[in-house]
């Protein structure tokens, strides 16, 4: 056993050097959405997309169109899209709406294949990743699937030109399957499949017959090596190439369905004669692609365009149907490998290292030290990963009704609207932190009623194996009606299942929390709850960030010593206020209304809860957010402190970004999405500046949105560095005595 551990802990700590190395070398320039991201850490099925069909292969809006619509045949397959492409000198796996929409509208986009990655990263461009470049950029963020519409070839004349597409060496160098309906029949295709083996390149085609597709045709007059009838056989054929560690990948080949097949005739003889006429004008090189594709599209007269969408949906269902059942597979052998090592691992420790290895090929590398850090604690009788933060709080089910007129009139019905959203404080900001790239487990409870099943698909992208489904219970409901101006008029709330996420639910995940760097509790969850973590806390030394929910519940950790363990909070000035009394501290009658009296009551009321707590952030509404903590070079030191020492305390206060009353949706989130964005600004370790900005922009993003947490919220939305449009005023410094 002692030997196993001993190699186990030096696989582990080679494998986090190795990550280390490649993310320090790569995280500048490659960008992994938070949904793909998260997919990939899950081990849930991820589809790569190629983007060169929307900056190169259809005219505006057809290519917008036609990605969206490829996107969410994917996720309708059961799969997460992570389409590829290159913008302002960043490589990006998975792209938001408004980043699909600028590369679709931009004229000025390059094609980027690998030849010209270096050059277009290299000078801040934008572009759409060919084939091989989206294969490098799925390869580099571990997705094993990649569908695009069809492969380049070598060029007819090749033998004599040269002309071969980087598509097909990248296919003998980088293990990725890639699902095409073929080789387009303007190329060289029987040489494109010599090529194909002379790169060690696996050819399948898939469906009934083992006729090689030349894109708008069913049938080339090739044959491929071999047939694959349905996902499971592909998703096998797959598995076994990444396995192998051949370091080549798998071409599956597509038929066009047959209702689009029958037109075939018509373009490829107005393919012939595009050939013919680029030939004539001199076109060369990688002009020749678009020039051929858009005049087929003028002679067929749209019908070429219809096939070429055709036949790309169809390989996105068929890919993504691939990916699912690898996906299925990858899980049943991980599964079957995890009880062989616990049958085997006392008495065969090096037969158990080995069969860890095998899996390398399978899963991507993330998921590979993932899977080490699970065996490594499995066998220390811990079955539990090592989570990086836990969040404990609450789960609603909002109803926000917004006032039309400037003033609402109790006793009658008043003009507004109304819609539902999911909330709760600890949802919130699991969301925020889960959207931010962020993977805490949260704990929470709900009932068996007709709103947990909605709630829980909603929170499909976070990690809510924390919660518990309670019967005869009710999830908890929350109504907020808003004024015009967007102020709070009033709330109503049925919570009582919050009472339910007890000591005794939340110690089964005791592994977790004493492993965690950073657990938050939310003012929701009952006083003894509360007080187990905070004890958890301070035997592990773990951060603790309380987010009092209210003036009323604010005092929970403070009715005992439990407070002396917290690291952070986030009330507003009425929830430190209680926090104050509660300890026995003066407060003020009536809180100030003046901008100078706000900061400077603040600023004392912060004083004595920073003789324990490490940091306060004090939100102020529409005059943005109190920091009070340690000194550190002229700023406020968010980052934990290892030991508790005397120190000398400051603030800083920083301006609220401007929502007008038109722009504000929604107030039931926007301290949560600050409080969310602080967080994952600190585990990443970043400075104050950005810490705070990335939260004052997350709950922007949160008050413009009909749900508390913004679903447009991403790392790139709330960057400091990337939101240059938006104006950062310095922030003012002050002493605390």
């Amino acid at each position: 056993m002692r030997m196993l551990k001993r190699a186990s802990a030096i696989i582990l700590r080679r494998g986090i050097t190795i990550y280390q190395s490649r993310v320090g070398r790569n995280d500048s320039l490659f960008r992994v959405h938070p949904s793909v991201s998260q997919a990939l850490a899950e081990n849930k099925p991820v589809v790569a997309l190629e983007s060169t069909i929307i900056t190169h292969g259809m005219p505006y809006p057809h290519n917008l169109s036609t990605a969206k619509e490829v996107e969410a045949i994917v996720r309708a397959e059961g799969a997460t899209p992570a389409t590829v492409g290159v913008i302002e000198g960043e490589v990006h796996v998975g792209l938001s709406a408004e980043e699909l929409d600028h590369l679709a509208r931009c004229k000025s986009s390059l094609k980027v294949s690998r030849r010209d990655l270096p050059y277009v990263i290299s000078k801040g461009l934008s572009g759409g990743t060919t084939v091989s470049a989206t294969m490098i950029a799925a390869h580099q963020a571990g997705v094993p699937v990649f569908v695009t519409g069809g492969i380049g070839g070598v060029h007819r004349d090749g033998e004599n030109s040269l002309d071969i597409s980087a598509d097909l060496t990248e296919l003998g160098r980088t293990p990725i399957a890639v699902i095409s309906a073929g080789v387009k029949s303007i190329l060289d295709i029987g040489r494109t499949l010599e090529f194909l083996e002379t790169q060690g390149v696996c050819v399948a085609t898939y469906g009934a017959m083992k006729n090689f597709p030349a894109f708008f045709s069913p049938q080339s007059g090739f044959t491929s090596p071999y047939q694959i009838c349905n996902p499971e056989e592909a998703a096998k054929l797959i598995a076994s190439t990444l396995t192998l560690g051949l370091q080549s990948g798998v071409l599956l080949a597509v038929p066009i369905p047959e209702e689009h097949a029958a037109a075939g005739q018509q373009i490829e003889e107005a393919i012939q004669a595009a050939v013919t006429e680029a030939s004539a004008k001199g076109i060369t090189g990688r002009n020749v692609t678009p020039f051929i594709l858009q005049k087929v599209n003028e002679l067929t007269k749209g019908k070429s365009l219809q096939a070429n969408i055709a036949l790309i949906h169809n390989n996105a269902k068929v890919g993504s149907q691939i990916a699912c059942a690898l996906s299925k597979q990858m899980h049943e052998r991980k599964l079957k490998g995890k009880t062989h090592h616990h049958e085997k691992h006392s008495s065969d420790s090096e037969s158990d290292i080995v069969s860890i290895n095998k899996y390398d090929g399978l899963i991507s590398f993330y998921n590979f030290i993932f899977f080490i850090i699970v065996y490594y604690w499995h066998i220390s009788s811990s079955h539990n990963a090592v989570l990086l933060q836990v969040v404990i709080g609450g789960i609603n089910v909002d109803f926000i009704a917004k006032g039309k007129t400037k003033a609402l009139h109790f006793g009658q019905t008043n003009p507004g609207s109304v819609c539902q959203s999911f909330g709760g404080v600890g949802r919130n900001i699991a969301d925020s932190l889960s959207r931010l790239g962020r993977r805490p487990l949260f704990i929470s409870a709900i009932g068996t009623d007709s709103h947990s099943d909605a709630v829980l698909n909603y929170c499909k992208h976070m990690n809510t194996s924390g919660v518990a489904r309670l019967e005869k219970q009710s999830t908890a409901t929350y109504c907020a009606v808003i004024t015009e101006s967007g102020e709070l008029s009033l709330g109503l709330g049925d919570m009582d299942i919050h009472q339910q996420i007890t000591e005794q639910h939340v110690s089964q995940f005791e592994k977790q929390l004493s492993s965690a760097i950073l657990v938050c509790l939310d003012g929701n969850i009952p006083v003894s709850t509360i007080d187990y973590v905070c004890s958890i806390a301070t035997k592990h030394n773990i951060s603790v960030w309380y987010e009092p929910t209210d003036s009323e519940k604010a005092c929970k950790p403070f009715l005992s010593d439990a407070w002396k363990s917290l690291s952070y909070a986030s009330p507003n000035l009425a929830e430190l206020c209680t926090m104050n009394k509660t300890l026995g501290v003066p407060t003020p009658e009536v809180l100030p209304s003046s901008f100078d009296d706000i900061l400077s009551v603040g600023v004392a009321l912060a004083r004595p809860l920073l003789e324990h707590l490490h940091c306060l952030v004090v939100t102020l509404g529409a005059e943005g957010v109190l920091v009070c903590g340690e000194h550190d070079a002229g700023s406020v030191n968010l980052q934990p402190r290892k030991e508790k020492r005397r120190r000398q305390l400051c603030a800083l206060h920083y301006p609220a970004i401007t929502v007008t009353a038109e722009e504000t949706m929604n107030v039931s989130g926007a301290g949560d999405s600050l409080a969310g964005a602080l967080m994952a600004g600190i585990l990443q370790r970043r400075d104050t500046d950005s810490c705070v900005r990335m939260g004052l922009m997350a709950a922007r993003l949160s008050l413009a949105s009909s749900h508390p947490i913004a679903p447009t919220l991403t790392l790139a939305s709330v960057d400091p560095i990337k939101v240059q449009s938006q104006f950062w005023p310095k922030p003012s410094f002050m002493w605390i005595d």
